[in-house]
């Protein structure tokens, strides 16, 4: 591979494509989300409108994870997370539930786009569960993403250092 090579060229132009394949009316919906940003109720209106046109489309499912994720609303980033996971589990024939997927099921040591996507998917799941206090959870997802990315591509590692200086502040009082 080229010295040069960069991941994220690839997971660009993987996003790209798929940002491509967007019906125009859903393109436009997520352009007036954005300008709307500040007006919340208008921006996530449009978002709805984008979803309905194009409900699997990772283009859409990213505005409405970040909308919500900036707004706060980190239950429905979580509910938007755990689409993303699915949508592209279907794509890639992995098993729906995040907990049955092994190592065997992907090219996770590469940098395949989609593999990558459904790993930082993972970990903005894992993240948004601690976020949200349910630890244990946000855990075991990190546990799995670190199983699934054993060479820390992602930077899973972080999410279980916070997790165990946490434990041990926790053990510490």
């Amino acid at each position: 591979m080229d010295a040069d090579f960069k991941p994220e060229v690839l997971e660009n132009s993987w996003f790209a494509e798929r940002y491509r394949a967007l019906p125009a009316v859903a393109s436009e919906q997520l352009r007036l989300a954005s300008i709307h940003y500040a007006d919340s109720s208008r921006a996530e209106t449009h978002l709805v409108m984008a979803r309905m046109m194009a409900p699997h489309n990772p283009a859409v499912k990213v505005a409405e994870y970040r909308f919500y994720f900036y707004q706060a609303r980190l239950q429905e980033a979580l509910r938007v997370a755990e689409q993303c996971m699915a949508m592209t589990a279907l794509e890639l024939g992995f098993p729906l539930s995040w907990r049955l997927v092994s190592p065997q099921h992907g090219q996770f040591e590469s940098d395949e786009p989609a593999h990558r996507f459904y790993l930082f998917c993972l970990k903005a799941y894992a993240y948004l569960l601690m976020r949200l206090q349910r630890l244990q959870a946000g855990r075991e997802a990190a546990e799995k993403l670190m199983q699934l990315d054993p060479a820390n591509k992602v930077g899973g590692q972080l999410l279980l250092d916070v997790l165990d200086r946490a434990d041990r502040e926790a053990e510490d009082d």
